[in-house]
């Protein structure tokens, strides 16, 4: 009996290529294994398979692990804040890790002999694949063709049409990773530290020019609700907001990072219900939490995207400061208010219960409610002893 390996399968010209050889040159029963995280139409799904069976594959699976992803990753970025660099809300790589996952799942429950992806030894993807891979099945070995080979694009194209497969492999201006978290695009500009992407890289154009108000609500950190319309399913939320607000354009930027194997990365990004979803829940957080839990909260979200964008998701340190980030959601309850615009929005103010910006405690500048002047006076005093103390026994008074 031939020997069975599992291929992450895209239907891209990578993907497409492993399943040929792997069959042909290795002799290997392949099934192919789609992963969707929610990035992907009904027609593409229809498209995908119908390319994998033409590529005479042994069988081919489309996993739907989209609630997986909102549930060990989105809902944790969208609770933390998360943007790499202060930019990038993670839209790719945090994608890669449910994919990775759910594959090598797959193929641990059917017994494979190899696991096999399409990545090449120029980027991020490859790392994030091996370690998972090995985490979640390391009886697996792991099979990279296009990096073992150092494959051309060319080489690639006319191998498969040795072998009788000549799809439209047209290789496109820009590369789109469209993702229900965000969608990356890379091109030209973006191999250079000076020139920003055209307009028309972008796969949502501007369409709404008119300003328009929105409300959010969140419960307990969580977006449940899009202009008066209540969401159970919180991923059917964020694809409401995305609908209203990508005709603006707005969410786009251009992201620069370090890359897990050592070089920096530029590529450009739209994500308008992300940025807006961060944007508005820091907003409520901002009237909800105390000073300290704002603080921390800093300091792990920074922590924990760090380490999700580079697949780290297993370092049982990723629960811990998810138990905390969960805990500091207790009363991040409200709306937000949301004015869009092309190009930009505008996080207009905010309306919760839980607001610790109460009129019964004072309103700052203008008047004090809680305290009297003898109480911040001798506050004052107290909050600056050590250092007056400090200056004085060090002669610096």
């Amino acid at each position: 009996m031939k020997k069975k390996v599992v291929l992450a399968f895209s239907g891209g010209l990578d993907t497409s290529y492993c399943a040929i050889y792997l069959s042909r040159e290795m002799d290997l029963e392949v099934h192919a294994v789609l992963a969707n995280t929610g990035g992907f139409s009904d027609s593409e799904l229809d498209q995908i398979e119908k390319r994998a069976w033409a590529l005479g594959v042994q069988s081919y699976t489309a996993l739907d692990v989209t609630q997986e992803y909102y549930n060990t990753a989105i809902k944790y970025m969208i609770f933390g804040n998360v943007l790499k660099n202060g930019t990038y809300p993670i839209s790719v790589s945090s994608e890669r890790i449910s994919q990775a996952t759910a594959i090598a799942q797959y193929a641990k429950d059917m017994g494979a002999d190899y696991l096999c992806h399409g990545s090449t030894g120029a980027g991020n993807d490859q790392v994030r694949f091996d370690m998972i891979f090995d985490i979640i099945a390391p009886e697996i070995e792991v099979i990279a063709l296009i990096r073992e080979k150092r494959l051309s694009r060319e080489q690639e194209i006319n191998y498969l049409r040795e072998h009788g497969v000549d799809f439209d492999f047209k290789k496109a201006e820009y590369s789109i990773n469209q993702g229900i978290w965000g969608t990356s695009v890379g091109g030209k500009e973006t191999l250079t530290s000076s020139e920003t992407l055209p307009e028309e890289a972008y796969p949502s154009q501007l369409t709404e020019h008119a300003a328009r108000r929105i409300t959010l609500q969140f419960e307990k950190g969580e977006l449940a609700g899009v202009d008066g319309t209540d969401y159970s399913n919180r991923i059917d939320a964020i694809k409401a907001l995305q609908a209203i607000a990508a005709p603006y354009a707005i969410g786009r930027d251009m992201h620069v990072g370090d890359t897990i194997i050592g070089i920096k990365g530029r590529v450009g990004f739209e994500a308008a219900a992300p940025m807006i979803i961060i944007k508005g829940h820091h907003m409520l957080e901002k009237h909800t939490l105390t000073k300290w839990q704002l603080f921390w909260k800093d300091q792990m979200s920074a922590f924990y995207g760090n380490n999700l964008h580079e697949g780290q998701y297993y370092d049982p340190v990723m629960r811990d400061i998810e138990a905390m980030m969960e805990s500091s959601q207790k009363y991040v309850t409200g709306s937000v208010i949301v004015e869009l615009h092309p190009y930009r929005f505008i996080v207009v103010g905010i309306d919760s219960e839980h607001d610790l910006m109460s009129s019964k405690f004072g309103a700052y500048g203008e008047e004090m409610a809680g305290w009297t002047s003898e109480d911040v006076k001798g506050f004052g005093k107290i909050f600056g002893n050590q250092v007056s103390m400090y200056r004085k026994i060090n002669g610096e008074s």
